[in-house]
């Protein structure tokens, strides 16, 4: 099937029927990073982590000396962003403008900048067009909130990572105490329930698993479960060299 935009936000289009793309939604926690960085590594695909562009938009513009309440200088650097996704070892490097930025991207005050970035509509639809450029030869995966529901509606093979809401505070707060950080789990929960609620309930692009989405619930699976799960589906799906 020839991957188009349908119901596109801005003009896209890709001049090859042969690129394949693999969407991963689902809730903070559920693993969608670890699978979507798995994949790619096997398929030998590209990688999007959409989460991080708005980090990425926040850091750009600081970068360029540019205050991120201006809304359309923000959307423009937005459109241009020169970004890859970088397997390497168990992880993935960020890379900006060539430069690996992942420790930066972490750093709070980026992350409240894209707390204000992600409220303008004009930065929203500049990374509808900056993420659908990640569309290349030999194949994409794709993971986030709205990958297959909204930004690739006809991907090729889409999925829906879950877990309950329990199980996701207790990988968070093993994340945390592996890391030699205090962890509340109450408040951690509290937190992941509220994110959800949230998520699902937007009214842009609410967290929802497209109606042609592979459902997996990892509350009960390993990572290696998960893993040959999904690849079952994306070898039903697409033909792979």
């Amino acid at each position: 099937m020839p991957f188009q935009g349908a119901n596109s936000l801005t003009p896209f289009w890709i001049n090859t029927l042969s690129i394949p793309v693999i969407t991963i939604d689902g809730p903070s926690g559920a693993g969608k990073g670890t699978l979507g960085l798995w994949l790619a590594k096997a398929l030998k695909f590209h990688l999007l982590e959409s989460g991080a562009l708005y980090r990425l938009s926040a850091l750009a513009a600081q970068l360029l000396g540019v205050d991120d309440s201006d809304e359309q200088q923000v959307a423009d650097i937005s459109k241009q962003l020169d970004v890859s996704f970088i397997p390497k070892g168990d992880g993935v490097a960020v890379m900006l403008n060539g430069q690996d930025v992942s420790a930066a991207l972490r750093q709070e005050d980026i992350g409240m900048a894209a707390s204000r970035v992600a409220a303008f509509p004009s930065v929203r639809s500049a990374l509808v067009e900056c993420q659908r450029n990640f569309v290349k030869a030999p194949g994409l995966v794709a993971d986030g909130r709205d990958m297959g529901s909204t930004i690739f509606p006809q991907a090729e093979a889409k999925i829906f990572l879950t877990a309950r809401a329990e199980t996701r505070a207790d990988r968070r707060m093993k994340q945390l105490e592996d890391a030699g950080l205090a962890a509340d789990y109450d408040k951690i929960l509290a937190d992941i329930k509220a994110r959800d609620e949230n998520d699902s309930n937007r009214s842009v692009s609410p967290l929802v698993a497209a109606p042609d989405a592979l459902v997996i619930d990892s509350s009960d699976l390993s990572l290696d479960e998960v893993y040959d799960k999904a690849l079952e589906y994306i070898r039903l799906k697409i033909q792979l060299s």
